[in-house]
């Protein structure tokens, strides 16, 4: 008898394929000599293969197509995320253009683990098997502990990589027994066919399967920067090259996310009793952690690494009240957290070639009077993440505070509320060097003056592209707290596309 080929639906796979061609193509072009290609048509076909992705999950709305047998679905959820992901990429390739990362490892190989990562992350985001879960993981992991060390030259961004490399794959043995045991328990991979397996009450008790539960909600927390799985995260992001340290802090968020609202909203709902209150005790401790640990920090990477944490804590709200509401929070809350972060890591990277301050929080102080296209979009993100009203991040917090409310969690609401005010100690100190006036002129020299600060390998000015993406997400971070409903729009959507599963 012959066997008949699954059949492969290439238009819904069309994004994927955009990611992964865009990856070959780069890599080859990287392989020429000539350095204009090199350093010029090599980011621009990698910006055109992020956008290429985006037009096509742009067409691909409202299909809600299950792929490859139903390991994956492309529905409004992946898509958000995929949305989330391609912006993260067209930026970061933006911040990198002229950053001495690209150069030192080879751009078209620092342009093909970009892309190929960004293909991982929607394949965990759509993931609705146990096998593709993981295997979403690695691809999207793999690329990334390779990016973090591409500064070769760079003692920190070495470590970076190393230390992600140890705690990730911590992560992914861990989260690969706990879906071991899942499978285990249930009989099944499919996320469908595990939440019908779970309606039987006596499986829900079951040992093995609280197990895996627990050691699948511990992986997904290494990648996610949750409490108290987060140690990596101020490391990595201040020693990783800043344009890797935006697209981690934006499109890993967003992926790492997706999946775990699929994996727990969907696949294992029924078990809410068990792993409900143990995420919102994570969702506290998480906030609690990450705001504190922001106060002190006068690095603003690590200041943003740990404001990360805390940001984590709140989107996990979302995520235990397994509620349509509490699923358009997250994906809402996505969107806006990239717009915010990435103004605030693009004056980062602007700060970086300007001065010889590197990161500091000295390298942007004075920043109104000498750098104005920079000091607003800086304030705006800031007051942005501390959830300030007329911001995107106001809207995001109170949309996440409703949904705690609606789904019986009204005390985790309370906890967003207090650790929003306790950002506010880290944020509006950041804002106040940007408004006072620099104790001194501000060094061209690319030599830090900060002891035990890395050199800054890059003196040449920050370009315009780098303003733009400040500008633009700045805007966007205002525009969206005024008229968020657009975007509101769309996470309703992913909403209620996840719910339709159950």
């Amino acid at each position: 008898m012959k066997a008949e080929a699954p059949h492969i639906d290439w238009e819904a796979l069309s994004p994927l394929l955009a990611l992964f061609g865009g990856a070959i193509v780069v890599l080859l072009l990287g392989l020429l000599r000539s350095r204009f290609v090199r350093e010029a048509i090599v980011p621009a076909l990698s910006f055109a293969a992020f956008g290429a992705a985006l037009g096509l999950g742009v067409w691909q709305w409202g299909q809600d197509t299950d792929l490859i047998s139903a390991a994956m679905r492309m529905d409004e959820l992946t898509l958000m995320t995929l949305f989330i992901v391609a912006v993260a990429g067209m930026a970061t390739v933006l911040l990198s253009w002229r950053h001495v990362a690209p150069r030192e490892a080879a751009h078209g190989e620092f342009h093909a683990l970009l892309l190929t990562s960004a293909a991982g992350m929607i394949v965990l985001a759509g993931a609705q098997n146990l096998v593709t879960v993981f295997l979403g993981l690695e691809l999207l992991s793999i690329p990334l502990y390779v990016l973090c060390a591409t500064e070769m030259r760079r003692a920190r961004s070495l470590e970076s990589g190393l230390k992600y490399l140890i705690v990730g794959s911590v992560g992914s043995a861990t989260l690969l027994y706990g879906l071991a045991m899942i499978y285990g328990a249930t009989g099944d991979t499919d996320f469908r066919a595990i939440a019908e397996a779970l309606r039987d009450d006596r499986l829900v008790e079951d040992a093995l399967l609280l197990g895996g539960m627990a050691l699948a909600m511990v992986g997904l927390a290494f990648k996610a920067s949750i409490a108290p799985f987060h140690q990596w995260t101020p490391d990595v992001y201040e020693g990783a090259p800043t344009p890797v340290t935006a697209f981690m802090a934006t499109a890993t968020k967003a992926s790492a996310l997706a999946v775990i609202v699929r994996l727990f909203d969907v696949a294992l709902v029924s078990a809410q009793i068990h792993w409900g209150p143990v995420l919102a005790g994570l969702a506290t401790i998480t906030i609690i952690v990450g705001n504190v640990g922001a106060i002190g920090q006068t690095s603003l990477k690590r200041l943003l690494a740990w404001s990360s944490v805390a940001q984590a804590g709140y989107m996990l709200a979302g995520v235990v009240v397994s509620t349509q509401l509490g699923v358009q929070a997250v994906v809402f809350y996505l969107a806006v957290y990239l717009v915010m972060n990435l103004a605030a890591f693009a004056v980062i990277v602007a700060r970086e070639r300007e001065t010889g301050l590197g990161d500091s929080i000295e390298s942007v102080r004075g920043l109104m009077l000498s750098r104005p296209a920079l000091a607003w979009p800086l304030t705006l993100a800031m007051l942005g993440l501390a959830g300030i009203p007329a911001t995107a991040g106001f809207i995001g917090k109170f949309f996440l505070i409703d949904a705690a409310v609606d789904g019986e969690y009204a005390w985790l609401g309370i906890v967003i509320v207090v650790g929003s005010m306790i950002s506010l100690a880290y944020y509006l100190r950041v804002i106040a060097a940007v408004w006072t006036r620099p104790a001194e002129p501000a060094t061209t020299s690319p030599v830090p003056v900060l002891a035990g600060a890395d050199p800054v390998a890059d003196p040449r000015p920050a370009g315009a592209e780098v303003y733009a993406v400040a500008v633009v997400a700045g805007a966007a971070t205002l525009a969206l707290g005024i008229v968020p409903q657009p975007l509101l729009d769309l996470a309703e959507s992913a909403g209620t596309a996840l719910t339709n599963l159950l």
